[in-house]
């Protein structure tokens, strides 16, 4: 499917980028919605939840992770009985399969243990440049940023960039993001494209960035 075409906004000065992210800072606490306690449980999460909500995949993975623990633990499960449990979110063919994939590889090449850094990550099946942020981000704190639909749209729509691709919209991010803020600028841009900058009916009445964001068709 064709992507929209971008919205064509004035790009915001770096006071006001400065601004953005202060405010949000204030009103936002930083956190990954997948439920996890490991890196691997984050991993696997996010392989997870392709085309699936948070919530979903925390009710799945609530009951797997009492038996899964480790690689080897999803292994000796299975691909067809791992399958049945994450069928409700759907792909469960093609994740279980990644999984599986996953947990052997980190067995066979990373001593069981998941990869702290991107290129490590990405060499694994099912796992792209999203994810592999999301794990360096979340679970071992380094200042990266995922660009997932909500992270795309509100960059491009507030002027912060204009960038036709994820990892185009990433790299011009990653140079505006203030210093002090890089490291949660991730989960900033998520939870307030979540549930203020909505994709038909963003809040702008009730937005704290109003002022600064250059979108043109504000919903006042």
């Amino acid at each position: 499917m064709a992507r929209k075409p971008l919205p064509v906004v004035p790009p915001m000065t770096d006071e006001q980028v400065a601004a953005f992210f202060a405010r949000l800072a204030e009103r936002i606490t930083p956190r990954c919605e997948l439920d996890f306690e490991t890196p691997l449980d984050l991993l696997i999460g996010c392989v997870l939840s392709a085309q699936a909500t948070d919530r979903s995949v925390n009710d799945v993975t609530g009951g797997l992770w009492q038996e899964c623990r480790s690689p080897a633990d999803y292994l000796a499960l299975g691909q067809k009985e791992l399958e049945g449990i994450i069928r409700p979110i759907g792909l469960q063919v093609n994740k279980a399969r990644a999984v599986v994939g996953i947990c052997r590889e980190l067995l066979e090449r990373f001593d069981g243990c998941v990869p702290v850094n991107r290129e490590g990550l990405e060499s694994l099946p099912g796992v792209g440049r999203k994810t592999a942020n999301v794990v360096l981000n979340v679970a071992f704190q380094q200042p990266v940023i995922a660009v997932d639909t909500h992270v795309f749209r509100v960059a491009n729509r507030t002027g912060l960039v204009r960038a036709p691709t994820p990892e185009k919209t990433e790299r011009q991010l990653m140079a505006r993001v203030p210093d002090d803020h890089l490291l949660h600028a991730h989960h900033y841009l998520i939870l307030h494209g979540r549930y203020t900058c909505v994709a038909r009916k963003p809040a702008c009445a009730a937005c704290p960035v109003n002022d600064v964001c250059q979108f043109t068709e504000k919903a006042l």
